[in-house]
């Protein structure tokens, strides 16, 4: 198939769920109480966006988001380098972290809570221990998919450390890099997105947790929503830089 016939496909199957969203609960197939329609959640969205406390707990939440991804990102990438560098630390360190990676994360939150306390410490904190393996792991697994004989060739022809680093690993990586990058934010959203509902004063994720406690449905699946839109933005912005950076795979 080509592109463009992937894409209609994609399309024709958002419109088949979207308009099954609509329909079912308006003739009552599906409980209009548990899965309101999706002309009602769009309308309630709308309202929402327009509140300054929604306003207030999304820009709460980017902060905690932004600030979790600046720490883990580089503490990671340079973690996962000495580890692809050094076989020593590879041997020593790579089972551990597939052991920890494989640990769902929702179960240490608690001691985030009573080592930080309710707070932006805690849900940054949390969003850093979500995010920092995958970024280890993803940067052990770019710096291991560099070349031997590229590096040969750099070296033989008397390339510097820095030469090497911006010439060679960085093309060589670049690709894995921005993949990584898309997935941990995800990672990071999703953690600090929880640290949020299981205990905060603020954040879209309170608000999220405290809408579904008062089964408002309506402003639930309107903040899932948001949260999907945001999250798919982000996601496709870096996917296309990804595909303007896919001929260094080669």
């Amino acid at each position: 198939m080509t592109r463009a016939q992937i894409i209609l496909v994609r399309l024709a199957l958002l419109a088949l769920v979207l308009g099954a969203w609509e329909v079912l609960p308006r003739t009552g197939t599906i409980n209009p109480l548990l899965l309101p329609p999706l002309s009602d959640v769009l309308a309630t969205l709308a309202n929402l966006i327009g509140r300054s406390s929604v306003q207030e707990a999304v820009a709460v939440t980017a902060m905690e988001v932004v600030v979790a991804f600046i720490i883990a990102v580089p503490l990671g990438a340079a973690a996962g380098i000495l580890i692809a560098e050094s076989e020593y630390l590879g041997q020593v360190f790579k089972p551990m972290l597939f052991y920890v990676f494989s640990i769902p994360k929702s179960i240490f939150l608690p001691m985030f809570i009573l080592v930080f306390g309710v707070g932006f410490s805690q849900k940054v904190g949390f969003g850093f221990f979500s995010t920092i393996f995958i970024v280890i792991m993803s940067t052990t697994t770019a710096v291991e998919s560099v070349k031997v004989e590229h590096l040969t060739v750099a070296r033989s022809y008397g390339a510097t450390p820095v030469q090497t680093a911006f010439r060679v690993y960085l093309p060589s990586m670049l690709p894995v890099l921005l993949e990584a990058l898309r997935i941990s934010m995800i990672f990071n959203l999703t953690g600090v997105i929880l640290a949020e509902m299981y205990a905060s004063r603020d954040g879209i994720g309170h608000q999220i947790a405290t809408w579904g406690e008062n089964f408002q449905m309506k402003q639930l699946l309107a903040g899932v929503v948001m949260i999907a839109v945001i999250a798919i933005t982000f996601n496709e912005l870096v996917r296309w830089v990804e595909t303007r950076c896919s001929h260094w795979r080669t």
